[in-house]
């Protein structure tokens, strides 16, 4: 498969799984081995950069930034959220558990693998993951609110949402319900109104460039650290996407009926429980989404081995 078709599947793919509250684009990029290189780009506003603005020298300029990668990545993840938004919204109005379900196996196994990532793992890793699995948990918990939606609202939003989504394990469509502005800004790409769509992406590049340049240093100088604690999100956020829930309460978000408060159940506690429809079918759909990110991990190690011996 050429690298750039590689490089835009993965851009439609984190897409589709920011439409999804409760899963993170950053996951996506961690499964399909793009992470360090996607923020190691999108960190790379400094000197040198603005050094070689200042010159005019943009090919240099677009080198700097790995400008070719960002751009096919980014096309990948417009063409799903204008594309797929629709699909997987339907989905999961159509066949919510099966579609959680899919998306648990493909946390807990990245979870897993991210964990394999961590070299000696030791009681400080460990206390560092509890840490982002209270986080997780915590934040998967929380009530959505409503606020007046104004354009700095929804540029802050933007900055706030865009941080969520390349963290593993933070779903940033989650973190736009937990601040009432989920609806408002679904309605607004599927209408294509240019405004709001304007303000909330200057919002996401401003966000974008600067937590990246956090996270970045983070991997460079304590990666072993920070992937505990990403882990240990990734695994909190488990409670947000665990199949077998009843909403017991809801809220208007424009003119959208949304879930405010969920009771997770066993299978078998299910209104109108079916074993194949309820727990057959979701459990086999997790094990698909844990052999896929299994089968992806493998073929990029045995691609970077392959890259490795080759050089």
């Amino acid at each position: 498969m050429p690298k750039w078709l590689k490089t835009y599947l993965s851009g439609v793919l984190m897409g589709a799984a920011d439409v999804v509250p409760g899963v993170s684009g950053g996951t996506i990029a961690f499964i399909v081995g793009i992470y360090d290189r996607l923020i190691h780009a999108l960190s790379g506003v400094n000197k040198a950069s603005i050094a070689l603005l200042f010159k005019g020298d943009f090919k240099g300029l677009w080198r700097h930034f790995d400008g070719s990668f960002l751009l096919v990545l980014l096309l990948g993840v417009a063409t799903s959220i204008f594309g797929i938004a629709s699909v997987i919204t339907s989905l999961l109005a159509s066949y919510p558990v099966w579609l959680w379900s899919f998306f648990f196996g493909l946390i807990l196994a990245s979870a897993y693998v991210l964990l394999h990532e961590i070299p000696s793992f030791s009681r400080r890793h460990f206390s560092v993951m509890v840490v982002g699995i209270v986080v997780g948990a915590s934040l998967s918990l929380l009530v959505p609110t409503q606020v007046d939606i104004s354009p700095l609202m929804i540029f802050l939003s933007g900055m706030i949402a865009i941080c969520a989504m390349i963290l593993p394990g933070i779903s940033g469509s989650f973190i736009l319900l937990m601040l009432g502005m989920y609806g408002f800004v679904m309605t607004a790409i599927k209408q294509l109104d240019l405004m709001v769509i304007s303000i909330f992406a200057l919002g996401a590049l401003l966000g974008l460039l600067s937590f990246s340049k956090v996270l970045n240093w983070l991997l460079e100088n304590a990666k072993s650290m920070t992937l505990a604690l990403l882990t240990g999100i990734m695994l909190g956020a488990l409670v947000k996407v665990w199949p077998w829930k009843q909403v017991t309460a809801f809220i208007e978000v424009g003119s959208k009926r949304l879930p405010s408060e969920e009771q997770l159940l066993l299978p078998w506690h299910m209104p109108s429980f079916n074993f194949v429809d309820t727990m057959l079918i979701p459990i086999a759909l997790m094990v698909l989404g844990a052999v896929l990110v299994y089968g992806v991990h493998y073929i990029s190690l045995q691609k970077t081995n392959t890259d490795t011996k080759s050089s």
